[in-house]
């Protein structure tokens, strides 16, 4: 089956280099760095692959094995927890939670930073072991969210860190 330019990216293509299906498109491409090829998977409406890696030599030793349903299943399921693992570092990056103790009992302290290009900065924001908001302010994105600064924050009443 071929495409041409202007047929939508959302129809099946099941080509020997090129597989198209599920939101995923897989390209088996010349690598650049020896004789041997690789296969780019490109989740739709992104701009750059999801997973870049080697690709098998087909028999003739000179051209690539071509793309399958199981390869392109595989090939799927490896650049999706390649995403998920790289959504999960941005979280973990960007969402930072510690608990203390209180005057009430335990206070769970939340720092989000927002990587905003124009305006970046941090939520800091305190909740009740039972989940009921104690505090909330707006802190730069640089703040580094500790046992110290959260118990120090308690303390002062939920202000703004100077």
């Amino acid at each position: 089956m071929t495409t041409s330019p202007t047929s939508d990216t959302s129809d099946p293509v099941h080509q020997a280099t090129l597989w198209r299906d599920n939101g995923w498109t897989a390209r088996v491409i010349k690598n650049e760095d020896d004789d041997g090829w690789a296969v780019a998977m490109i989740k739709d409406g992104e701009p750059e692959p999801a997973l870049v890696g080697p690709w098998t030599m087909g028999r003739d030793k000179k051209n690539p094995k071509p793309l399958d349903t199981s390869a392109f299943n595989t090939l799927v399921k490896t650049a999706s927890e390649v995403l998920r693992r790289h959504e999960q570092q941005l979280h973990a990056q960007h969402h930072k939670s510690v608990s203390v103790n209180g005057p009430l009992g335990r206070i769970d302290v939340t720092l989000d930073i927002v990587p905003d290009e124009d305006d970046p900065h941090a939520v800091l924001a305190a909740c009740d072991a039972l989940g009921e908001p104690l505090g909330r302010v707006r802190v730069a994105a640089s703040f580094k969210l500790s046992l110290a600064s959260a118990s120090s924050w308690v303390e002062n009443d939920f202000r703004k860190p100077g």
